[in-house]
C-alpha cells in the first residue's frame, strides 16, 4: 500500500466507539445500482418475502427501467429443510438463462441464508457448470454491514473471479470479517523502481458509478498521461479487468476495504491510498496520489506557476460563491449512515462549515488513512477544531449532542430525518449523497445543491414569515 499508512497515529484522540447498532439501510440494496451499472449482468437476491418487500420499496423509485434482478424466496418449508436448495436455484438460473441470458448471475446472499448456514459457495461452482454461465456470490446480508458496503462484497467477489479467468469461475466469500480487515502491503512497490518497471505498471480504479463520472475522471487523468486499464465493475462482465503484480488500483469510494484487501492479498496489487475523489479538493489529492505512483509530475500552468489542478480547483471554488456565502460559518452534524461521512465532512469544512460531529458506522483507518490526513490538514488551513469521529454511534447520546449543540444542519438516515424535522432540527437525507453524482471536478455543485437545499428552505420560510408579519 503506497502512502498515507502512518499518518494517522496522532488522530486517535479524536475517535471514539460506541458500539450502538448500524442504523441503515439493508445492503442487498446496492443491487439498486449495481445492475444498472453491470449491463449484462443479473441478480438473484436470495431471501424472504421480507427482503422481497424492501426491494419492491426501495427500488420503486426505478419503475421506468427493466430491472435486471429477480428474488428467489425461502418459504418456511425451505428453512425447515424439505425442498432441495439446488434444484430450486438450478430451475430459477436456467429460467433467467432463457429469459434474459446474462453474460453474470450475481447470487446475494441475504440475512436468512446466513442464518441457515445456505452453502451458496459450495453449490455454485457445481451448478454454473451446468448451465455454462459464471455465478458469482457476494454475502451482502445486513447482519454484519452498513447499506453502501453491500457493493464492496459484490466487488470483492468480482475481483476474485477476475482471477479465475482460465478456470471455472468458482467464486466466493474472502472469509474476512470486519474486525480482520488488514490491509497488507504487497509485494510490488512503486517506491525504488525504475522508470522501466513503472512502464509495466497499470491503473485499474474501483467503484461504481455512472458511466459519465467514470469517463470524467478516466480524461482527468489522462490529461496527466496516465491511462485507465480498467474499472472494476466494468459496464460488461466479459470486459472484468484483470489484475497481477503489475497493477496499481486505486478506490473512488471509502466503503471498499474489502476489495481493497482482496485485490492486495489475492492478486498481489498495489494499492494507491488515497483521499475519495469528492469535491475538487479530493479530487485534486486524488489524482496528485495517483501521478506520485507512476512517478509522474502534475502539469504546471506555467502563468501562474502552479499545478493546473490546484488552479482547476480554485477556479471551481471560485465559482461555487453563491452555495458557499450561505454555508460559510454554518455547523453540520454527521450522525452516520453510508460511510461517505469524512469525505462529505471534509469538502464542507473546506466550504467553510463547521463540523461537529462525524458519526459512521464502520471505518477502515488503514482504507481511509489519506482522507483522515486530508481532513485534520483541511481543518488547520481553515482554522477549525478538528470534529469527533464516532463510530458506530449510539443514536441516543447523538441525539443528546444534537439537542446540546444546536447545529445548523444534520445529515442523517430516513429513519431518523421525519422525528428530527418534528423537534425542530434541520436535516438531509445522506442516502441522496449515495445516489447523486458527486465524485471528480464537474459534479462539485451538485454536492453543495443538496447540502444547502434544507438551509435554503429554511432561509425562505423566514422571509416569508417576515413578509407576512
Amino acid at each position: 500500500m503506497l502512502d498515507g499508512a502512518t499518518t494517522i497515529l496522532n488522530l486517535n484522540s479524536f475517535f471514539e466507539c460506541e458500539t450502538g447498532n448500524y442504523h441503515t439501510f439493508c445492503p442487498i440494496s446496492c443491487v439498486a445500482w449495481l445492475y444498472q451499472k453491470i449491463e449484462d449482468s443479473f441478480f438473484l437476491v436470495i431471501g424472504t418475502k421480507t427482503c422481497g418487500y424492501f426491494l419492491q420499496n426501495a427500488l420503486g423509485v426505478m419503475i421506468f427501467a427493466e430491472p435486471r434482478y429477480a428474488m428467489a424466496e425461502l418459504e418456511e418449508s425451505d428453512i425447515s429443510a424439505q425442498l432441495n436448495d439446488y434444484k430450486e436455484l438450478k430451475r430459477l438460473c436456467l429460467q433467467i438463462k432463457q429469459d434474459r441470458n446474462p453474460s453474470v448471475i450475481v447470487w446475494i446472499g441475504t440475512c436468512t441464508t446466513e442464518i441457515i448456514k445456505m452453502d451458496l459457495e459450495g453449490m455454485a461452482p457445481r451448478l454454473e457448470t451446468e448451465i455454462g454461465i459464471p455465478i458469482v456470490v457476494a454475502r451482502a446480508n445486513g447482519l454484519d454491514y452498513a447499506f453502501t458496503q453491500g457493493e464492496d462484497t459484490v466487488l470483492s467477489a468480482m475481483a476474485l473471479a477476475s482471477l479465475k479467468k482460465d478456470v471455472p469461475f468458482l467464486v466466493g466469500n474472502t472469509g474476512l470479517t470486519n474486525n480482520q480487515l488488514l490491509l497488507e502491503k504487497s509485494t510490488s512497490s512503486v517506491n525504488g523502481t525504475d522508470g522501466k518497471e513503472l512502464l509495466k505498471k497499470s491503473l485499474v480504479l474501483f467503484g461504481s458509478v455512472p458511466s459519465t463520472v467514470t469517463t470524467q475522471l478516466t480524461l482527468e487523468l489522462k490529461k496527466e498521461g496516465i491511462n485507465v486499464s480498467g474499472w472494476l465493475p466494468s459496464a460488461n462482465y466479459k470486459d472484468l479487468p484483470t489484475f497481477n503484480k503489475d497493477t496499481l488500483v486505486c478506490g473512488i469510494n471509502p466503503f471498499l476495504s474489502r476489495t481493497a484487501t482482496t485485490l492486495m492479498r489475492r492478486s498481489k496489487c498495489t494499492l494507491i491510498c488515497a483521499p475519495f475523489p469528492i469535491g475538487p479538493d479530493g479530487t485534486r489529492v486524488w489524482i496528485e496520489k495517483i501521478c506520485g505512483a507512476f512517478g509522474i509530475n502534475p502539469s504546471l500552468n506555467p502563468i501562474t506557476g502552479n499545478t493546473n489542478l490546484y488552479d482547476r480547483e480554485q477556479k471551481i471554488f471560485n465559482g461555487l460563491e453563491d452555495y458557499l456565502k450561505l454555508l460559510r460559518g454554518k455547523s453540520v452534524f454527521f450522525m452516520g449512515d453510508n460511510l461517505l461521512e469524512i469525505s462529505l465532512a471534509r469538502f464542507l469544512t473546506r466550504c467553510g462549515m463547521i463540523v461537529y460531529e462525524i458519526g459512521i458506522p464502520y471505518l477502515d483507518k488503514r482504507f481511509q488513512a489519506a482522507e483522515l490526513a486530508l481532513l485534520e490538514q483541511t481543518c488547520k488551513e481553515m482554522n477549525v477544531p478538528m470534529p469527533r469521529i464516532v463510530e458506530k454511534p449510539d443514536n441516543y447520546y447523538q441525539i443528546r449532542r444534537i439537542r446540546e449543540l444546536k447545529p445548523d444542519l444534520t445529515i442523517t438516515g430516513m429513519a431518523h430525518a421525519n422525528p428530527l424535522e418534528a423537534r425542530g432540527i434541520t436535516t438531509k437525507w445522506s442516502v441522496e449523497f449515495t445516489f447523486a453524482q458527486i465524485h471528480g471536478f464537474t459534479n462539485t455543485r451538485e454536492i453543495l445543491e443538496l447540502v444547502t437545499q434544507p438551509l435554503r428552505r429554511n432561509l425562505m420560510s423566514n422571509q416569508s414569515v417576515n413578509a407576512i408579519s
